[in-house]
C-alpha cells in the first residue's frame, strides 16, 4: 500500500481527464471527494465514480459532503433537504425522522457509487453567532445532537454508506469560520466533556465508521497546536480516552485555519503523525503532490512512525472491506428523487 492511501483528493472537472488519470496513477490516493464542480447529473456522477474506481490501484473511498441545507453538493434531481436543525422540531418523532433521513441520503448516494458521506454534523450549536455551523447542527442541546446524530448514523450505515461525524472535538462555539482563519475554543475540560464531546462519545458507542477533525485550537487539551495536528487531541483524547477505533479524516488541508500556519506539505505529515488516518486535500494537483512529498520526506526523516502508518493501513483496509466492495448490490437509479424521498423532504421543509 502506497503512502498515497493516506490521502483523499479533490479535483476539477466532470470526467477522468488524462491529467487526473496520471495523478491517480502517481499518487494512488486512498480516496476521492466530489464537489458540486464535479457533478452535473446522476448518470454523469455514476460514470465518473466508476471511472475513478477503475483508475485506482486499490479499493477507493468515494466521499461527498451531503448534509442537507447549504452544504449539499448534489442538487436536483437528487432529493434536496433543508438544514438538519429542522429535524429537532419534530419532537417525539425526531429520532425516527433522523434515521429516515440518514437512510434516504445513503440510498441516493449508493445508487451512483458513493461509499462515504461526510455527515452528520455532531457540533453543538451553542453560539448563535457561529458563521460556519449554525443551522447545520441538529441542536444547541448536546443530548439532542447525540440522539439525532446516532439515529442518522444508524440509518445511513444501515444502507451500506459510511457516515463521518464532524468536526471533532467540536466546532459549535466558535465565531471564526475555519475556512478563513483559526478559531479558538477556550472552555475547560469539564465543559467540553459535558457539551462538545457528548455527541462524539455517543457516535463512537453507535459504531460510527469515521470522524473528521477540525482546524481549531482547543486550549484545554493543547495550547499550541490545532486539533488536526495535535497528538494530544487526535491520539490522546479521541483514540485513547474515547476509544475510537474507526477511520479519522482531517478537514481540508487547504482551509486557511491550517494553511496559514503550515503549508500543504507540512500539514499533511503533521496531521498523520498526530493520529489521523486520511488527510483531505480537496483541490489543486500541486497541493496533492506536495502532501505526498511531505509524507514521504517525514517518513524518511523519522517524523512519521512506521507502526502508526501500518495501523492506519489496517483501519483503511477494514473500512474499505466494509463499505467499498465493488460487487455490492446498489439501489436502482430510480431511487434518486423518488416520490417517497420527496415526501420525506417535504415533511422536513414544513417543520
Amino acid at each position: 500500500m502506497s503512502l498515497g492511501q493516506l490521502l483523499m483528493i479533490g479535483f476539477d472537472g466532470t470526467t477522468v481527464s488524462p491529467e487526473l488519470a496520471a495523478l491517480m496513477r502517481d499518487v494512488q490516493p486512498g480516496g476521492v471527494i466530489l464537489f458540486a464542480r464535479n457533478c452535473e447529473s446522476p448518470e454523469q456522477v455514476r460514470t465518473l465514480i466508476a471511472d475513478l474506481t477503475d483508475a485506482a490501484e486499490a479499493p477507493l473511498i468515494v466521499g461527498v459532503d451531503q448534509e442537507g441545507g447549504r452544504v449539499a453538493r448534489l442538487k436536483a434531481p437528487f432529493t434536496e433537504l433543508p438544514p438538519m436543525n429542522r429535524i429537532a422540531r419534530a419532537g417525539s418523532d425526531a429520532r425516527e425522522l433522523a434515521r429516515e433521513v440518514g437512510a434516504m441520503l445513503a440510498r441516493e448516494l449508493a445508487a451512483v457509487g458513493f461509499t462515504l458521506d461526510f455527515a452528520p454534523v455532531l457540533d453543538v450549536n451553542t453560539n448563535a453567532q457561529n458563521p460556519v455551523i449554525n443551522d447545520r447542527a441538529f441542536s444547541a442541546d448536546a443530548q439532542v445532537v447525540a440522539r439525532l446524530g446516532c439515529a442518522f448514523i444508524e440509518g445511513m450505515q444501515g444502507e451500506g454508506v459510511a457516515a463521518c461525524g464532524k468536526h471533532f472535538p467540536g466546532h459549535g462555539d466558535t465565531t471564526i469560520d475555519s475556512h478563513k482563519g483559526l478559531p479558538r475554543v477556550e472552555h475547560a475540560r469539564e465543559r467540553l466533556g459535558s457539551t462538545e464531546l457528548v455527541p462524539f462519545r455517543a457516535a463512537i458507542a453507535a459504531s460510527v465508521a469515521s470522524l473528521m477533525t477540525a482546524h481549531l485550537l482547543v486550549t484545554a487539551y493543547d495550547e499550541q497546536d490545532l486539533a488536526t495536528t495535535s497528538s494530544a487531541i487526535t491520539t490522546g483524547l479521541l483514540r485513547k480516552a474515547l476509544g475510537f477505533e474507526g477511520l479519522v479524516f482531517t478537514d481540508d488541508l487547504i482551509m486557511r485555519g491550517i494553511a496559514d500556519r503550515y503549508g500543504t506539505e507540512e500539514s499533511a505529515w503533521r496531521a498523520i503523525a498526530a493520529g489521523a488516518d486520511v488527510a483531505l486535500v480537496c483541490e489543486g494537483e500541486t497541493n496533492v503532490r506536495q502532501a505526498l512529498d511531505g509524507l514521504a520526506r517525514a517518513l524518511d526523516d523519522g517524523k512519521l512512525d512506521g507502526e502508526h502508518i501500518a495501523a492506519s493501513r489496517v483501519r483503511i483496509a477494514r473500512f474499505t472491506d466494509r463499505f467499498c466492495n465493488p460487487n455490492r448490490m446498489r439501489p436502482p437509479m430510480t431511487i434518486i428523487g423518488c416520490p417517497e424521498h420527496q415526501t420525506l423532504a417535504k415533511r422536513l421543509h414544513e417543520l
